[in-house]
């Protein structure tokens, strides 16, 4: 347990310190939390798909998925404010690792045609945002019970203070961007 922790904290520590010149261990960027995001606009027609997509959420992130509401209504979306449209996981601590290593070595690889993680989902502060079309591609959903594919949001929050910093220790860390 905690593998990925112990390898930051041995591998990854040194080599951005090195690669930044960092002269305060708190100033080497770490990750801080990973959120998890199923936006259901489609929850507006059938409302109790929300209540399968929390728990694949839960199921995939180890930890109990919160329901989202509508904050104001838009009548061209037929939405009323407060009416559930998605669900969402925020990772931290031992969970946020777990999530991370088993994002990188079991789930991405079993994406079809993966050559990558597309470089550009950073935000300019160190953050990274990645989309997945398919939720099947974690090893704790069971394809025979899902009653439609839905895709997910995966927010990675660092500690960085630029993309550069942030790519660099995603990379270190084992994600695999697309050259």
């Amino acid at each position: 347990m905690g593998a990925l922790k112990d390898f930051y904290n041995t591998e990854c520590v040194p080599a951005l310190k090195e690669q930044f010149g960092y002269t305060n261990l708190l100033q080497v960027p770490k990750l801080e939390k990973i959120v998890l995001n199923m936006g259901l606009g489609e929850a507006v027609q059938n409302p109790k798909i929300v209540e399968s997509a929390a728990q694949e959420l839960s199921m995939i992130a180890g930890q109990k998925a919160v329901i989202t509401k509508a904050k104001r209504s838009i009548a061209g979306f037929k939405l009323r404010e407060g009416m559930p449209i998605g669900c969402r996981v925020t990772l931290r601590g031992d969970r946020m690792y777990d999530f991370f290593s088993k994002l990188v070595n079991i789930a991405l690889p079993r994406v079809r045609d993966f050559r990558g993680v597309s470089p550009k989902g950073f935000d300019g502060r160190g953050n990274y945002s990645l989309g997945v079309k398919e939720e099947i591609i974690f090893p704790e959903i069971d394809y025979d019970k899902i009653d439609k594919i839905k895709g997910l949001n995966i927010s990675i929050v660092t500690s960085a203070e630029s993309n550069e910093e942030g790519r660099s220790l995603l990379t270190l860390m084992g994600m695999p961007f697309r050259k």
